[in-house]
C-alpha cells in the first residue's frame, strides 16, 4: 500500500459535492443511524454540515464527538455506534480481537496531518526522559512507536503519556509535556512553537504507513445495506468535490467555514490543514493497491507491530473479514 503523497488525477469539474439530494431511499425513513465522527479537518465535513447525509440515507442520525479511535471502536463494541471514523491502528486492534465491524471507506492517507512535534529538543537522541503525549492506540501512538524503533529508541527510555488531543494542547499550553505525537488541528497550534521531528509522511517512509477510514457494524450493515452505501457516495462525493477543484476550498469560503465549525480549527487555517492527507476518490479506493489488496497489508502488517508491542494478544491469519472494496464499489454504483 503506497501511501507517500503523490499527484493524483484531476478530477473533471463535473465531480462535484451535491448539496441538494433527492430522498430516494424513502424505505429508510424510520432507520435511525449513530455515527461516531472525530474533529479531523477533511472534506466530509461538509455534507455532515449541510445534512446532506441525513437526505441521502433518509436516516434520522445522531452525530457524536470524539477524541481519538479508541473511544470509538469501545462505543460501537457497546452497540452506541453503528459508523464511526478510527485511524487504521485502532482498526487493526479492533479487527484483530474479532470486534465485528467492516470498513466502509477510506478517508485519506495521513502525511503532515500527523507528527511529532517537540520542544527544547534538536534531534531524536533527546527524547529520552522525555514526557511525549500520544493517545494511545490511536494511528499517532503507532506512527511514535514506529519512528522511536526506527531510531534504534528505546520507547521505555521515553516517557509516554496517553493523552486524547484536548488534554495535548492543554498540557502544552501550560509546559506539562516535553512534545506530543497528535493530529491537526492540536497538531497547527503546538507546531507554533515546537519543533517538528518526524511526520507520518517519513514514518510511512519507514514503513508505518497510516490512515483514517470510515467503519460501521456488521449489525447494521446487514441489516440497512442501503443505508452504509449512501453514506459511503456521500463521503465520496465530498472527497470528489474537494479534488476537483482545492482552490475554491480557501479561508473565506463556505467549506473552510463549515470544516472549522464542526472540528475547532482556525477558518484561516483549513485550506493547508487539508493539504496535510491525500484524500482518494470511490474510484481509488476500489483499487488493487488500496482496499483491493494494499490496505488488507497494511491492516496485516500494522496488527503485527500492535502484537510485538505488546497492544493486541493475536494476530489473525486473515483480515479480509474487515477489508475490502465492498462499499466503495457499491456507492460508486449510485447517482443522486
Amino acid at each position: 500500500m503506497n501511501i507517500h503523497r503523490r499527484t493524483l488525477a484531476t478530477l473533471t469539474a463535473g465531480a462535484v459535492l451535491a448539496i441538494a439530494v433527492p430522498v430516494s431511499t424513502a424505505f429508510s425513513a424510520d432507520v435511525t443511524l449513530n455515527i461516531g465522527y472525530q474533529p479531523i479537518v477533511e472534506p466530509s465535513r461538509v455534507p455532515q454540515a449541510d445534512g446532506t447525509y441525513e437526505k441521502a440515507t433518509g436516516a434520522k442520525i445522531n452525530w457524536q464527538k470524539f477524541d481519538g479511535g479508541a473511544d470509538v471502536i469501545a462505543a460501537i463494541a457497546s452497540g452506541s455506534l453503528d459508523i464511526g471514523y478510527v485511524g487504521s491502528s485502532p482498526l487493526a486492534a479492533a479487527a484483530s480481537r474479532e470486534l465485528p465491524i467492516e470498513t466502509v471507506a477510506i478517508v485519506g492517507l495521513i502525511s503532515e496531518a500527523e507528527a511529532l512535534a517537540v520542544r527544547g529538543i534538536d534531534k531524536p537522541d533527546g527524547l529520552a526522559g522525555k514526557k511525549i503525549a500520544t493517545p494511545f492506540v490511536s494511528t499517532a501512538h503507532y506512527s511514535l512507536l514506529t519512528a522511536l524503533k526506527h531510531w534504534n529508541i528505546d520507547p521505555k527510555s521515553v516517557e509516554i503519556l496517553n493523552l486524547r488531543p484536548p488534554e495535548i494542547a492543554a498540557a502544552w499550553s501550560r509546559g506539562d509535556i516535553d512534545g506530543a505525537y497528535v493530529w491537526d488541528p492540536v497538531l497547527a497550534e503546538i507546531k507554533k512553537d515546537g519543533t517538528v521531528l518526524a511526520t507520518s509522511a517519513d514514518v510511512g517512509n519507514w514503513g508505518g504507513p497510516t490512515f483514517d477510514a470510515w467503519i460501521v457494524s456488521k449489525k447494521f450493515a446487514d441489516s440497512h445495506p442501503d443505508v452504509v452505501a449512501a453514506f459511503a457516495k456521500i463521503t465520496g462525493d465530498a472527497t470528489a468535490s474537494y479534488r476537483a477543484n482545492p482552490e475554491a476550498w480557501n479561508a473565506t469560503s463556505p467549506e473552510a467555514e463549515k470544516i472549522a465549525r464542526l472540528t475547532g480549527a482556525k477558518q484561516e487555517e483549513v485550506p493547508a490543514l487539508l493539504k496535510g492527507y491525500t484524500f482518494l476518490t470511490l474510484e481509488e479506493q476500489a483499487s488493487a493497491g488500496l482496499l483491493g489488496g494494499g490496505t488488507l497489508k497494511a491492516v496485516e502488517a500494522t496488527a503485527a507491530f500492535l502484537k510485538e508491542q505488546g497492544k493486541i494478544p493475536e494476530v489473525l491469519a486473515n483480515y479480509s473479514a474487515y477489508v475490502s472494496p465492498r462499499w466503495v464499489k457499491e456507492a460508486a454504483k449510485l447517482s443522486f
